[in-house]
């Protein structure tokens, strides 16, 4: 009854019929799936959905049904960030963004699956087994937030959440064919996030349309005193949304297309960006110098975070644990089963970068290129109003592909890290097709000013037809 449908046509099937009936369609299409997405689906969805009708429709999300990323805490629901050793906890509050999401009177459907912990690109190291990419289920979904993009992308859900540390939003948007929008950081708090890397990491929102983005924005955006990283602003996003891009000054960065992208990704964003000169909007080339070194500064940064953030995983609160003759043997017990080789490996890596004799030579050192990569944002943006780039260097790999190579993992992620080191805004959305793959196309914004991002991705969207295509695979 609803599958692909947006907020607007969803409100629409409320109307006409119950918000209850539109959570049962959902619920439904979940229970068929065969995409692992979900590592929960919440049993009183149902029932929040009947409160609803009883209730009346009242909040911009009042019935609509939307996903979260099994890394941000809901009271009463399981919260696991896809590992063992987290297996059981059901947190006993919720995040800022499901309070907000609550008032808002959306219904959550389930928690979607991840890589542990966020930490990867392909929703492969995931204790409860890898989610399938509903365009081809022999590729990944991309990662961390695989679950969440996979949902949308297959009609499991309208819109969901996920989190993006190095692109984890805006991977599995490109991957699965959605938009995502990775934040300024600060724009969303964070409380209630569980921390793999606290400089880096923003919640973000993912839905088949830009008009859906803008609309959950305005609903978890906006201060939160728990978080004292959390930013007030005024913007109003759904006020962005123009088919106008007139006069826009769109910055080309090369370092974005160099070795080891796919003729086919860089045809399409160069048809992307020749359309926008077609709309009104005008291009250059730009350089950002320090690109080639973001990915190792990026590296150290996260994982010593990492390493610090997951010491406080245990076995004695919370989640799996197992015995031992004292505190020390069981928690390296706990550890050794409960965290999966790639969380242990970032942990290690993390550890000895900031161990005595190495913190000045590796972290300090990555402290400083992160300055120098987000200086070069600041230079190309007193020019540009937003840059444009591939979000992925490829389409989606196969399943196992990478799974032996992590350094081919990371390599992946050489387009999105440096818009977390710097701390700007960036959106992906659909811009081409190869070999009946998504391609994605990046707009990175300044500080604050996801308006222009939206608005030029809405501009695109409202011009092209990218967006309007669904998988066969789970038709």
């Amino acid at each position: 009854m609803t599958g692909w449908a947006n907020i607007l046509q969803i409100k629409e099937k409320i109307a006409e019929r119950s918000a209850e009936e539109v959570t049962a369609s959902y619920l439904e299409r979940i229970k068929k799936s065969r995409i692992n997405a979900y590592t929960t689906v919440w049993e009183g969805a149902i029932d929040k959905a009947r409160e609803i009708d009883e209730q009346g429709h009242n909040g911009p999300l009042a019935g609509i049904p939307i996903a979260i990323k099994d890394n941000i805490s809901t009271k009463g629901i399981s919260t696991t960030c896809s590992s063992k050793i987290l297996q059981g906890y059901v947190p006993p509050y919720d995040a800022h963004i499901i309070e907000r999401l609550k008032d808002a009177g959306a219904i959550i459907l389930g928690k979607t699956n991840m890589d542990e912990f966020a930490m990867g690109t392909s929703t492969e190291s995931s204790c409860y087994g890898p989610t399938l990419n509903p365009w081809d289920m022999e590729r990944v979904p991309g990662g961390s937030s695989g679950g969440s993009a996979a949902v949308v992308a297959a009609g499991e859900a309208p819109i969901s959440v996920g989190s993006d540390t190095g692109g984890s939003v805006r991977c599995p948007a490109a991957f699965c064919g959605v938009v995502g929008l990775k934040p300024t950081y600060g724009t969303i708090s964070r409380y209630g996030l569980i921390s793999y890397a606290n400089s880096l990491e923003q919640i973000g929102p993912l839905a088949t349309c830009v008009s859906d983005i803008a609309t959950l924005m305005d609903v978890i955006g906006g201060h939160d005193a728990r978080d004292s990283t959390s930013i007030k602003t005024e913007t109003v996003y759904k006020d962005a949304l123009a088919d106008d891009v007139s006069g826009l000054k769109i910055g080309v960065p090369a370092e974005y297309f160099g070795a080891g992208i796919d003729p086919a990704v860089e045809n399409s964003v160069w048809d992307a960006i020749q359309l926008f000169e077609e709309m009104g909007a005008s291009w250059e080339q730009v350089s950002l110098p320090h690109t080639s070194y973001a990915l190792a500064a990026y590296y150290i940064i996260a994982m010593s975070e990492a390493s610090s953030n997951l010491a406080r995983f245990d076995g004695t609160r919370y989640g799996y644990r197992n015995e031992g003759e004292n505190w020390h043997v069981m928690a390296s017990r706990t550890r050794a089963e409960g965290f999966g080789a790639e969380v242990k490996r970032r942990i290690l890596l993390g550890t000895y970068a900031l161990s005595a004799g190495y913190h000045d030579k590796y972290y300090l050192k990555a402290l400083k290129v992160r300055t120098l990569v987000k200086q070069d944002f600041d230079l190309a943006f007193k020019e540009f109003d937003c840059l444009i780039t591939p979000t992925m260097p490829t389409p989606a790999f196969k399943l196992g592909e990478k799974v032996e190579d992590p350094l081919a993992l990371y390599l992946a992620d050489v387009n999105t890290v440096p818009i977390n080191l710097a701390g700007v805004p960036s959106i992906s959305l659909p811009c081409g097709f190869t070999d009946g793959l998504p391609i994605g196309l990046q707009i990175i914004g300044k500080h604050f000013d996801e308006a222009t991002i939206l608005k030029a991705a809405y501009s695109f969207e409202q011009n092209t037809e990218h967006h309007t295509r669904r998988p066969a695979e789970v038709a």
